[in-house]
């Protein structure tokens, strides 16, 4: 199927490097050949390839090529170097199209090399509101039971789905991380991985994994962001106007694969609303330049709510996920009632919708087919 965000990349390529980043098999090889095919000429390389590397090296390509496309570049030593190099000497006709399974846009050293030359794209799993953009069918049931990621999503049959998400899963902690950095204890930061599926959408205790895997939690921390940087989970932190102590408190983790959320429905249901959200958020950066961010609410009374967007530091929404209860939150009340922020209640079997006193109550399908 097409992807939302392949027109954009073509406006932007007309400018500046780009640099599409996301999880592993998100679609971003076949998003790029995709981008290919609107070129005369095209040549992909990747440098998990050792023939691709060897062309990659010595920039042995023809002047002619109208499209260059890098995939997993970021491994190559000195990469920013070397695509700042490539990208000034290029040919005037010659577009640049970097992709990578790690976050390129933790690499804060990428600005250094590389300012004023790149625009980032973040291809993610899909969602429902991108379904509905490339009129694709879908329900928020095989989200739940499939996951975003195109390979399970699209399958005909659903072991085969199964089947993938073992390999995945597998591939992610086996090869990804012992490739990303020198861990020493794989079977800990497996073991943290585990633990991590069991606790979507509950605030995470670094101390408590800790106690739990028998390692330090600065070692916990240390994993979550390998797990951070590989895309296989992200971290969304208390909503607060001071940045620094809202990193500080506990994050809660979500993963960007619905499928290897270990918990009941309703913790699946939030794990799928956490990434449309990241997904809409990450556009609105992306291309409206918007300092959107998405965060939870948490006081320490213990009021509690599940989502927050913001802008600039303010606060712009509130959302709070039910699997099947159509009754308001008094924790969303409270926070619309005392800072009139908008808010609303997102459920996945509601009968109807309904509005109190500025409150809606909203049925999944159509709150998450309306987001970016």
């Amino acid at each position: 199927m097409d992807r939302a965000q392949k027109e954009a990349i073509l406006r932007d390529l007309q400018k500046k490097m780009v640099l599409l980043a996301g999880p592993r098999q998100a679609g971003k090889t076949t998003l790029a050949r995709a981008v290919a095919q609107e070129f005369s000429s095209s040549l992909y390389l990747n440098y998990d390839n050792l023939h691709d590397r060897k062309l990659l090296r010595e920039e042995a390509w023809s002047p002619s090529v109208e499209l260059l496309i890098f995939d997993e570049i970021h491994k190559m030593p000195k990469w920013k170097n070397y695509l700042k190099g490539v990208f000034d000497t290029r040919q005037e006709h010659q577009k640049i199209l970097v992709t990578g399974s790690a976050r390129l846009e933790v690499f804060k050293q990428v600005g250094d090399s590389l300012a004023g030359r790149y625009f980032l794209h973040r291809l993610m799993p899909l969602s429902p509101a991108e379904c509905e953009k490339v009129h694709a069918d879908y329900t928020i049931d095989r989200f739940l039971k499939r996951g975003g990621f195109p390979e399970p999503f699209l399958a005909q049959d659903p072991i085969d789905a199964e089947r993938w998400r073992l390999q995945y899963a597998d591939s992610l902690l086996r090869e990804d991380v012992s490739e990303f950095e020198n861990i020493q204890n794989l079977n800990a930061i497996r073991l943290v991985f585990e633990l991590l599926r069991e606790r979507v959408g509950s605030p995470i205790s670094y101390s408590s994994i800790a106690q739990d895997v028998a390692i330090a939690p600065n070692t916990v921390r240390k994993y979550i962001q390998i797990l951070e940087a590989l895309y296989i989970v992200f971290r969304i932190t208390p909503f607060s106007r001071k940045i620094a102590r809202s990193l500080l408190k506990e994050p809660k983790i979500y993963f960007f694969d619905v499928g290897l959320v270990k918990g009941d429905a309703g913790a699946r249901f939030e794990n799928l609303v956490a990434i449309c959200l990241l997904k809409s958020v990450f556009a609105r950066v992306d291309y409206r330049a918007e300092p959107a961010s998405l965060h939870y609410i948490h006081t320490k009374d213990k009021q509690e709510v599940d989502f927050a967007i913001a802008c600039n530091q303010h606060l712009e929404k509130i959302i709070e996920t039910k699997y099947a209860d159509g009754t308001i939150s008094p924790h969303l009340r409270y926070f619309h009632e005392k800072y009139q922020i908008p808010a609303v209640q997102v459920v996945k079997e509601l009968r109807r919708e309904w509005i109190d006193e500025g409150i809606g109550v909203v049925q999944s399908k159509k709150f998450l087919a309306s987001l970016e």
